[in-house]
């Protein structure tokens, strides 16, 4: 195997990068930028720790962070499985990034930065969706806003219903969760997580 193992080599093989892709990246949200955000309904946040790396999904009915100013972004910690990887990373290393995708769009836009666990009452409490709350607020200062192009998900076909998995076809996330623990009860997992979700979303 040729591995490539200095920046020089990757720049020679890779050549020079070109005006837009230089030109695209701010240090705060233009007007364009936020109504592309705003109109996110799903990011993926990405952290880092001591213990490595971790990227997790973040999804709401409507956007999915709040733009608080041009600097900064409030991501809700709604309901999950209780691991907090991402939140203890940031506690220990602030350093973060988010890919938001738009349902419908083939361009994505990414955010830089660095950011805090916030469990302000005001700020927590401002978030209420049927009388719960998030349990904390990531809030993100920007350093890097820029849009990615759309080759990835043009080839991905990422939202062409036609290239949709059929969910029949895939393992259930109790068969997953059986296939790290043998004797785990996938079948009572899969029967009652639909409700348990239901519940549970916020």
């Amino acid at each position: 195997m040729t591995i490539i193992r200095t920046v020089e080599e990757l720049r020679a093989l890779y050549g020079e990068t070109s005006e837009a892709s230089v030109a695209k990246v701010t240090t705060a949200l233009t007007a364009d930028y936020l109504r592309m955000i705003e109109a996110s309904p799903f990011a993926a946040l990405a952290t880092v720790g001591p213990e490595g790396l971790d990227c997790s999904p973040r999804g709401d009915e409507r956007s999915v962070v709040r733009v608080a100013d041009d600097r900064t972004v409030l991501v809700p910690d709604w309901r999950g499985n209780n691991r907090v990887d991402s939140l203890a990373n940031i506690i220990r290393d602030p350093r973060v990034a988010l890919l938001f995708l738009i349902p419908g769009s083939n361009t994505t836009i990414r955010i830089n930065g660095r950011a805090v666990v916030s469990i302000d009452p005001a700020l927590v409490e401002s978030f209420e969706v049927d009388g719960r709350h998030p349990r904390s607020v990531i809030v993100v200062t920007v350093e890097e806003v820029y849009f990615q192009c759309a080759r990835a998900l043009l080839r991905s076909q990422l939202w062409n219903p036609e290239r949709f998995a059929d969910p029949q076809s895939l393992p259930t996330p109790g068969a997953l969760l059986k296939s790290a623990k043998a004797d785990f009860n996938k079948n009572a997992y899969d029967r009652e997580w639909p409700g348990r979700a239901a519940k549970t979303m916020w």
